[in-house]
């Protein structure tokens, strides 16, 4: 779909969002919330409540709290799996932590979230990729998660959705903190501060690829924030990001990249990013978002001509549909 869809004075864009597509009514979580809706000529979400029919995203399940991070640890590839392109040893990303905190395992069993992240990236995908009659849209393996507000539920999308899509057999997922003024990518997942995307933009003989973390998370590497400046917004604006990040797509042509935004209407770096990227991915927390919120954030994004809305954190499946099941494991 071009652009966000037009609005219908008639109805509020919420209400219109729920029309969209409704993924993970079973999904609960915290700050990082559920899933999104569709894409092609229906919306993307995360997690929403319904795949068919674009509309809210579900509720993600409660996120527990944040344990002490994990020290980064060092561990060979595991038999059978895949190294990434000049990487040696891998960043191991602790499983239990993750279930702990209501995300995607990767050796885990199928669980209602993991079905509802499938059915988001399979759109997304399309969208990127084409097939099946359907174009590649113009960059658009590069994925942007954004909201209106903080604590909406992005990070907790953008983590998840990188975890499913790094599942796929033809792409490799490469995880960006672009909330340079509070990242919480590394932390989430256990991984010490290091070096990131702003100190490759500040200084130019820092090779970008050098700062990729690798994980044993076979498909998955995260690039991140890096040191915080004041001036983000400016960094992201100069023409040297966009030569940058062509490089990053340029070295492994099966890359996807997505990107964890800071919130729109609270931070200046996501509209700019809105500019580089192909597709973007707003997450709408139901019951809070406002109508006039969620049209300012599309506003200020619509340097972006595909934008999804993702309804999360809603509190139930008007179709009654609870993904999961048919594995035989619970959402």
């Amino acid at each position: 779909m071009n652009k966000h869809s037009p609005i219908k004075p008639q109805a509020s864009l919420l209400e219109r969002a729920s029309e969209l597509y409704d993924f993970g009514a079973m999904l609960r979580g915290g700050d990082g919330a559920a899933p999104v809706p569709p894409v092609p000529t229906a919306p993307v979400a995360q997690p929403v409540s319904q795949p068919a029919a674009v509309q809210p995203v579900s509720q993600p399940a409660p996120i527990a709290p944040l344990a002490q991070p994990a020290p980064a640890a060092v561990v060979q590839p595991a038999r059978g799996v895949i190294p990434p392109p000049h990487a040696g040893s891998l960043t191991h990303i602790d499983r239990q932590r993750l279930r702990e905190m209501n995300y995607i395992d990767p050796e885990g069993p199928v669980t209602g979230l993991s079905e509802e992240f499938r059915i988001v990236k399979r759109q997304l995908l399309l969208s990127a990729k084409g097939g099946k009659g359907v174009e590649p849209i113009d960059r658009g393996e590069r994925i942007l998660i954004c909201s209106a507000h903080p604590n909406e539920g992005k990070t907790f999308c953008a983590i998840n959705l990188a975890l499913s899509m790094a599942q796929e057999k033809d792409n490799r997922v490469l995880l960006v903190d672009a909330d340079f003024a509070k990242p919480s990518v590394l932390g989430r997942l256990g991984i010490e501060p290091a070096r990131g995307l702003m100190d490759a933009l500040a200084d130019p003989t820092i090779n970008v690829e050098d700062l990729v973390i690798h994980t044993d998370v076979n498909g998955l590497a995260i690039l991140p924030a890096g040191a915080q400046t004041n001036q983000d917004t400016e960094y992201l604006a100069a023409e040297r990001t966009a030569k940058l990040i062509d490089q990053l797509t340029r070295h492994d042509p099966s890359r996807i990249i997505i990107f964890d935004s800071p919130p729109a209407l609270a931070a200046s770096p996501a509209s700019v990013l809105a500019l580089l990227v192909g597709q973007c991915v707003m997450v709408v927390r139901a019951d809070e978002t406002t109508d006039s919120a969620l049209r300012d954030a599309l506003s200020l994004l619509s340097g972006c001509d595909h934008i999804q809305l993702l309804l999360n954190r809603a509190k139930f499946s008007p179709t009654g549909r609870k993904f999961g099941n048919y594995y035989g494991y619970g959402a």
